[in-house]
């Protein structure tokens, strides 16, 4: 009896071997596998991302004696003050006008001379311009290694004390000057940041910073945190609100907000979360709890305050109170007793966090300001002729520790 031969099994069909169904579980496994190398990727990222040291990287280490204070000036088209100072000690970067030149005829400083950006940008006071500028500057100034500190300063800036003062004062501090504290009340934090920016880690503050090269390198690598406010954070004018108060709440709505008083407050606030929002850009996986475990902001790199002073709310000029302008110096505020009452300050009170800061450097008890802003050109130049910044025994200012 001769046997039939069995029917082809379907396993041994070519056509049974490539079928669609198993094609799409094949290339569902293979999708798969790759989100999970993805994540694990991500998340040994998110854990060296968990140091900001490794976000900036490392740079060659700079000569001891050659560190160099980068002053960094916002100007429109002039600049009111000398500069006499160590020239190995320092370098000068100036934002001014587009176009503007500081030479011979604009400015009575050969520090002065070719020092302007050559890409400055139309500034607009209250506008995310005013922290682009910032930037630029820090970007410039952070292409010279030998910079370490990064003081930026207004044209209408004094300084208290001779050039070797500030400079040991502020290459002495491993941390940077940072005027940040919390804002309870105010309108200005727009949900829509959310949740690049959380309300908790929203943060006010003077613009005139003093940082260090790390931090520096944050600010302007920042693609996350700035765009946020470039897109959310507006300063609306009267002519945007109509200058009625029927539009009270449409301003409101819209989150009147001075970008310059927040951003690097913020950005250094909630810095370790920005990280969590780059990795989900590249990727549909969520590292968020991996990092938030790892959480730590850069608070504790920080002094919580300004070097420079700004006298607020002290006009005559009702219109100047209710805008909440600074008060500008005159040549009649700029007496020797003026200029020692500044420099006496030695705490600094914050209201909304019921704070006490006590000026330090480096654990020591120190005067709190190096610089004064808004002073006239008159003012400026009583300080300078008057010798108010002249020779001074730098250890007599420093206070006692207890």
């Amino acid at each position: 009896m001769k046997k039939r031969p069995l029917p082809p099994s379907s396993s041994s069909s070519p056509q049974a071997a490539f079928s669609p169904s198993r094609l799409w579980l094949g290339l569902q496994l293979l999708f798969w596998a790759s989100v999970f190398a993805c994540s694990v990727a991500l998340i040994r990222i998110a854990a060296r991302s968990a140091s900001p040291d490794a976000v900036v990287g490392e740079e060659p280490p700079v000569t001891v004696g050659s560190s160099k204070i980068a002053f960094l000036f916002l100007a429109r088209s002039n600049l009111p003050l000398d500069f006499n100072a160590e020239e190995e000690k320092f370098s000068i970067y100036v934002h001014s006008e587009p176009g503007f030149v500081f030479d011979k005829t604009t400015t009575r400083s050969p520090f002065f001379f070719g020092r302007h950006l050559r890409d400055s940008i139309k500034v607009i006071w209250g506008e995310s311009t005013m922290v682009e500028a910032e930037r630029l500057l820090l970007a410039s100034a952070l292409k010279d290694p030998s910079n370490q500190r990064f003081a930026l300063i207004s044209d209408s800036c004094v300084p208290l004390y001779n050039f070797s003062y500030i400079y040991d004062y502020v290459m002495s501090s491993p941390k940077s000057f940072v005027d940040s504290f919390l804002v309870k009340k105010e309108g200005r934090y727009s949900p829509k940041m959310f949740p690049t920016i959380p309300r908790d880690r929203w943060r006010k503050g003077s613009q005139w910073i003093t940082l260090v090269r790390k931090h520096a390198k944050i600010v302007v690598d920042d693609t996350v945190v700035f765009p946020a406010f470039r897109r959310f954070c507006k300063h609306l004018t009267g002519e945007a609100l109509g200058g009625k108060q029927k539009n009270k709440e449409a301003a409101q709505e819209e989150h009147d907000c001075i970008t310059d008083e927040h951003y690097v407050q913020t950005l250094f606030s909630s810095f370790l979360m920005t990280i969590d929002m780059v990795a989900q850009s590249y990727a549909k996986v969520t590292v968020q709890y991996f990092v938030q475990s790892h959480m730590t902001q850069l608070d504790d790199e920080l002094e919580r305050r300004t070097l420079t002073y700004t006298s607020w709310n002290q006009s005559i000029d009702v219109k100047d109170k209710r805008s909440w302008h600074p008060k500008t110096f005159e040549f009649a505020d700029a007496s020797p007793q003026d200029i020692i009452e500044i420099k006496s300050i030695n705490h600094i009170y914050y209201e909304t966090e019921y704070r006490t800061e006590w000026c330090q450097c480096n654990a020591k008890f120190v005067p709190c300001f190096l610089f004064a802003r808004k002073f006239s050109r008159s003012a400026a130049m009583r300080i300078l002729n008057d010798d108010l910044v002249g020779p001074f025994d730098a250890g007599s200012l420093f206070f006692p520790d207890s």
